[in-house]
């Protein structure tokens, strides 16, 4: 069995679950030792800060404890370094593109200008300093570097865009809103940058910059553009392209991030497979472009779930399963 390392892996329940699934002996690493997908994982393991001089040494023990074979990256905190370092993780595999590329799309004004560099539709975008009299309103104010929605301002004219750029704490640019419909599309690349397979999805409903209600689709167009978006790009694994289709037929991209997204469920459900994919390369293989081949009309509604812990006997924690004898509060009704 293909030994896989997730770093970062925090809530990533899913995606650990997945590759265990799929064949791999999962290993599960995070600073925090209440992170749930540690206590999905076959193998769980604390390591230090991602800033932390020693982390990446951490992370090479774990490779040699455990005979790991892939490294996977589960969120943009330490992409950059995994991939910078990936010598040091040898003889595994990181499922990362290069640092280049790492760092170009978690700058967004960058990922901008090399999107219009490379023929890649964007929304207009400027500085703060560089805004130009005839822009059109609504505009977003959006940190250059962030996640999850955070720091992303609306602005519907002159003086909430002054507000907003006078109070935002964070370095930031400014963004025309598209006003078409937003998609997303799930890609898979191989080591050489192709694109084995996209699959685009409705964004029903979006929480906290993440999908939670969406609807796998069958759109050769989204497709298309979402292999030529990776392939351009130089993606290595998976990637998240999210774009709108405007008014006028074009399809501006607005981020792209090179890593599994959040809604990961809804393309694994749809038939991906990328979990297989992805131990297929770290197994030397190389697998052949599978365009289009997934199941549309596949809708996910994402919910809360929850792991209690108790300690063993050793002062480990532990998943707890045992039935609890008597309700610990009043049934509804009973006071």
């Amino acid at each position: 069995m293909t030994a896989v390392l997730f770093t970062c892996a925090g809530q990533r329940v899913d995606i650990v679950s997945a590759f265990g699934r799929a064949g791999a002996t999962t290993v599960a690493a995070d600073l925090d030792p209440l992170a749930p997908a540690l206590y999905h994982a076959d193998h769980k393991a604390l390591v230090p800060h991602v800033d932390d001089p020693g982390y990446v040494d951490a992370l090479a023990a774990l490779v040699a404890e455990h005979d790991v074979r892939l490294v996977v990256p589960l969120t943009d905190l330490d992409q950059e370094i995994v991939s910078r370092e990936r010598e040091a993780l040898e003889p595994a595999l990181v499922l990362a593109p290069a640092p280049e590329v790492c760092r170009t799309m978690g700058d967004k004004y960058l990922a901008h200008a090399f999107f219009e560099e490379h023929g890649i539709d964007s929304p207009r975008t400027w500085l703060p300093a560089e805004i130009p009299d005839d822009v059109r309103f609504p505009l977003l104010v959006k940190v250059r570097e962030g996640f999850g929605s955070r720091h992303i301002y609306r602005a519907d004219d002159p003086g909430q865009l002054e507000f907003h750029l006078r109070s935002t704490p964070v370095e930031s640019m400014v963004q025309e809103l598209c006003l078409g419909e937003e998609f997303s599309i799930d890609v898979f690349c191989d080591t050489e940058g192709r694109c084995l397979n996209a699959i685009p999805r409705s964004m029903i409903q979006s929480k906290g910059g993440e999908s939670i209600k969406g609807e796998s689709l069958r759109d050769p167009e989204l497709i298309e553009h979402g292999a030529r978006v990776a392939e351009t790009i130089g993606i290595v694994g998976p990637a998240n392209v999210q774009c709108f289709r405007e008014p006028d037929g074009s399809l501006p991209v607005t981020d792209v991030n090179p890593r599994f997204g959040g809604a990961f469920p809804l393309p694994l459900a749809a038939g991906s497979r990328y979990p297989e994919l992805a131990l297929a390369l770290a197994r030397g293989e190389r697998p052949e472009p599978s365009l289009g081949e997934f199941r549309a009309g596949v809708v996910m509604t994402r919910f809360f779930s929850d792991l209690c812990l108790v300690e063993d006997g050793n002062g480990e924690l532990v998943p707890f399963a045992e039935e609890l004898p008597h309700p610990i509060a009043a049934e509804p009704g009973q006071g």
